[in-house]
């Protein structure tokens, strides 16, 4: 398939690129997944949180927020020395508090996929980019998310990141014009969220 101007030789990268990259997500579960790996990426290659997203999966409860938000210090640190996962405490920790500060928006909004996609009004914004080099890190979306979420007691919510979490889950579509999903997702004109 024709991609993005990725460097896609793993299978898992490509895999991820064809069939989850930009599809839109309003299942809560998997927008948390998505919170705990784009904070855990941070300063780290994509590919390399892909490799441990199993060992995420089973170290943060299949990413049930609820779950994940009564962890206390001893999760942590039983967190903290597992090799299936991103042994940053820091990032650990942030992802504790994160659940504790999703649940709170949940509990606010009715679900957390009401929440984010109110900042795109509940319809994808869809780039047409043709080189990778006219993508940006950041948006004014990305900018008022991460100072929401912030104030909301998140972690590892700088814009960078906010930015990948809304390319990753279809709220921003950045596949560019060259790309065989260009063609499926640029059609998105608004979600339906449950």
């Amino acid at each position: 398939m024709a991609g993005c101007g990725w460097e896609i030789s793993d299978p898992l990268y490509q895999s991820y690129h064809d069939q989850e990259w930009g599809v839109p997500v309003t299942d809560d579960r998997r927008l948390f997944e998505f919170i705990v790996l784009e904070g855990a990426q941070a300063g780290l290659s994509w590919l390399t949180v892909l490799r441990k997203r199993q060992g995420y999966r089973e170290a943060f409860c299949g990413f049930d927020s609820s779950c994940v938000a009564r962890f206390g210090e001893e999760d942590i640190g039983r967190l903290a020395v597992n090799p299936a996962i991103i042994r940053n405490r820091a990032k650990i920790r942030s992802a504790v508090d994160n659940a504790r500060a999703f649940e709170e928006i949940q509990a606010e909004w009715g679900s957390f996929a009401r929440y984010l996609w109110h900042f795109a009004e509940n319809r994808p914004e869809i780039h047409h980019y043709a080189t990778r080099a006219e993508v940006p890190s950041t948006s004014t979306l990305s900018d008022r998310l991460s100072r929401d979420l912030r104030q909301r007691g998140f972690h590892f919510v700088g814009s960078t990141i906010c930015y990948a979490f809304c390319q990753a889950t279809g709220v921003v579509m950045d596949h560019l014009t060259v790309c065989d999903r260009y063609g499926e997702l640029s059609q998105q004109r608004s979600v339906a969220i449950p």
